[in-house]
């Protein structure tokens, strides 16, 4: 492994696929979490695989490169999620014209919609934590913070998913 990223960074574009291709798939699924459709999640792994073979030759311990590239992919998610945020949401008076009907509209919550509830910091720690499996300290060296701050964040971002969670099953 540790050959393939020095291949990599020497400007081998074969071993640079082959490293990348072993860790799409778990990029994808991150990147589906923050930006929650298909489109999206696929356009992370492409914005994630043209920056790291763009900068791989600045990556200092090739023994990282999985934390390195992961820490791309959630840049470039943040990054998109803020992007979309802009977008301007469609006036109730078009949404006859489009077809939107009050039954397609679920009132449900989903784990999704608990998560959209934290800042980013906390969903960062909650994906990586949850989702991808990542220790508290591989989640502290990914996000460059204190072990104790992930721990913390880690805490508060459970007891928001908890209260959210209890307040949404109130009201169904």
């Amino acid at each position: 492994m540790i050959r393939l990223i020095k291949r990599a960074q020497k400007g081998d574009d074969q071993a640079f696929l082959k490293l990348f291709q072993q860790y799409q798939d778990e990029i994808y699924r991150m990147a589906f979490t923050y930006v929650k459709n298909q489109n999206d999640a696929m356009d992370v792994v492409q914005e994630t695989a043209y920056r790291s073979f763009k900068k791989i030759d600045t990556l200092k311990n090739p023994e990282y490169f999985k934390t390195w590239l992961i820490k791309i992919a959630i840049n470039c998610a943040i990054e998109l999620v803020r992007k979309n945020k802009k977008v301007i949401e469609l006036k109730p008076q078009y949404e006859d014209f489009i077809g939107f009907e009050d039954e397609d509209i679920s009132l449900s919550v989903t784990l999704q919609d608990l998560l959209d509830q934290l800042n980013e910091d906390e969903k960062s720690i909650i994906i990586l934590r949850f989702y991808q499996e990542y220790s508290l300290k591989e989640i502290s060296d990914l996000l460059n913070m204190p072990l104790g701050t992930i721990k913390s964040l880690l805490y508060r971002a459970l007891i928001k998913l908890r209260k959210k969670f209890k307040g949404a099953q109130i009201c169904e």
